[in-house]
């Protein structure tokens, strides 16, 4: 596992580069996780006793790369998590796409819900059963040696949310095997939480934060 890259740091919050294959929460006892590492790093940085408290206000897929953010008081935690409920931060991905699909700039609306048999989440443009309304707005699409680039605004939060939409429209991301991609990608998937922007839990002011696109992803632009 690549060593800890921190985007953004203060006494309220801090931030990370996410790397692949890295759950942002261990889900075995024992297991490493974004939550461990930044533990561990503000542990031994602070030379603090005892445990080291840590806010989980957001999540990324284990497959998924990019900007995480957490809070290093319960104070943050809960305006962070404030944030995130009223969907006033702004979340902006990159994604590389194949597949038969077409490829257009807007906005996709779907209703998603779990499949429970399958382990997975289904998308459908019309609400069935408990399916949770999902947006995403594809801002750009460019030509990538094997499909394409696309800038991607997230408006909702939901589980697989990017995944599922661009899969359900014949559009996999690369190495997404779990919805459809039969093409390798060498780190994780190709989908990379590139830029958030919210408002400093204490001092109120926007706060930009944002990762570059891994190195790995040179040979598929």
């Amino acid at each position: 596992m690549p060593p800890l890259e921190v985007l953004y740091e203060d006494n309220h919050l801090i931030a990370i580069a996410k790397p692949a294959d890295l759950p942002t929460m261990g889900v075995s006892d024992g297991e490493e996780s974004a939550v461990t590492q930044v533990k561990a790093y503000l542990k031994e940085k602070y030379d603090k006793p005892g445990n080291v408290f840590l806010g989980v206000v957001s999540r990324l897929d284990r497959m998924v790369t990019g900007v995480l953010i957490f809070a290093r008081t319960s104070k943050a935690a809960k305006r962070l998590s404030e944030q995130f409920r009223a969907r006033s931060t702004e979340k902006t991905y990159r994604a590389i796409v194949s597949g038969t699909g077409v490829v257009e700039t807007g906005t996709l609306r779907d209703w998603i819900r779990k499949d429970e048999k399958n382990h997975r989440m289904v998308a459908s443009r019309n609400q069935v059963g408990d399916g949770q309304k999902a947006e995403l707005e594809i801002d750009s699409v460019e030509e990538a040696q094997r499909g394409y680039l696309l800038k991607i605004k997230l408006i909702t939060g939901r589980k697989h949310q990017i995944r599922v939409q661009l899969a359900s429209r014949r559009l996999p991301i690369l190495g997404d095997r779990k919805y459809g991609s039969p093409d390798p990608f060498p780190e994780g998937i190709a989908l990379h939480a590139a830029q958030l922007v919210l408002q400093h839990p204490v001092t109120r002011q926007n706060l930009t934060i944002s990762s570059p696109i891994p190195s790995s992803w040179r040979k598929f632009l």
